[in-house]
């Protein structure tokens, strides 16, 4: 029987440690969080199907991140559907003493993170062992290597919703250029650390838009104000997930990307980057999730920032009006 266990955000969330086998730094695990729709009482005929009550959803957190966003699994809840957030292998609460964080090769790498997840959810290790529909969830990294997968394992995902993903390199027209270099690199000095870039403006961003009434609190060793190191190894297996997209995918499930509606280069601190992506060059994103597969929905949200859940109050509280929306129309056509 699987142990669950009170989770580190309390209330109503729990956790289940995956383990993953051993790699070269040793025992590897990743980590399932769930919050589960509140039960109807059995005597209240009164009490409707909720829309999403055959539904689960999987979660998967962006680079140097882990999962902590209540509001955002409560969206679920509240609607009917179970909730998972997986935090990946090396980082927030699976990361382990020793380990280099975040550290892969390939984002092939999480398929095992994933399938495990599945299996723990019921779904078995392909996800497709349940009546109940999947949505996959992704933020940025999360949202590429969800994307990747979904297209390498059709019939499984019944929707894919992308939280700002990140489907192509911040200077697209250079990527083929770096590749090469970035893939010499990758094999042999494949943990040589880039210099770090990250000035912690997107960090400041956050805290500068932060909503007393809408409180988000995060572990600053799971989620640091700058970046985790950036290993060659790492860096060459994202520009490949890039390069895959750029070709096409073939993700069989609608899909739906939001997005902030402006990029901010994040050189020196300014307003402007609690209104915009300092992250991603958003128009980039947009075209390159039109590669993803025959139906994408493409959400531009103005005023937010690189989580749009994240953002200041009004814009999101639109990128909530907009998910509530594309959930409903996907359910109802379901």
């Amino acid at each position: 029987m699987a142990d669950w266990r009170t989770d580190v955000l309390g209330d109503e969330f729990e956790q289940l440690t995956l383990e993953l086998g051993d790699d070269d730094e040793g025992a590897v695990f990743a980590t399932l969080v769930r919050a589960l729709p509140a039960e109807r009482p059995w005597w209240d005929i009164r009490a409707r199907r909720r829309p999403l009550d055959d539904v689960d959803v999987l979660y998967v957190h962006g680079w140097s991140d882990y999962f902590f966003q209540k509001r955002l699994a409560r969206f679920w809840t509240a609607r009917g559907a179970r909730f998972f957030a997986l935090d990946l292998r090396k980082y927030g609460r699976s990361l382990r003493d020793g380990q280099t964080p975040g550290y892969i090769t390939s984002l092939t790498t999480y398929d095992e993170d994933i399938a495990a997840a599945l299996d723990a959810m019921g779904r078995g290790t392909e996800g497709t062992g349940s009546v109940r529909r999947l949505v996959l969830l992704g933020h940025s990294t999360g949202g590429l290597t969800l994307s990747l997968w979904a297209s390498r394992y059709p019939g499984t995902a019944d929707a894919v919703i992308l939280n700002s993903p990140w489907l192509e390199f911040q200077v697209a027209s250079a990527r083929p250029l770096i590749a090469p270099v970035a893939e010499l690199q990758a094999r042999w000095a494949p943990r040589e650390v880039a210099p770090q870039v990250d000035l912690g403006f997107y960090t400041r961003a956050q805290q500068e838009v932060a909503d007393p009434d809408d409180p988000v609190e995060t572990n600053p060793l799971w989620r640091p104000a700058q970046t985790m190191a950036v290993h060659a190894g790492w860096f060459h297996a994202i520009l490949t997930g890039h390069a895959t997209v750029a070709a096409g995918l073939a993700i069989d499930a609608p899909v739906c990307v939001l997005l902030s509606a402006r990029s901010a280069t994040p050189t020196r601190w300014s307003e402007d980057l609690t209104r915009s992506d300092s992250v991603l060059v958003v128009d980039d994103i947009a075209r390159a999730a039109l590669k993803l597969g025959a139906s994408v929905t493409v959400e531009r949200i103005d005023g937010a920032l690189h989580d749009v859940f994240l953002s200041r109050h009004e814009a999101r509280e639109e990128a909530y009006r907009r998910l509530d929306r594309w959930v409903r129309g996907w359910s109802a056509a379901g």
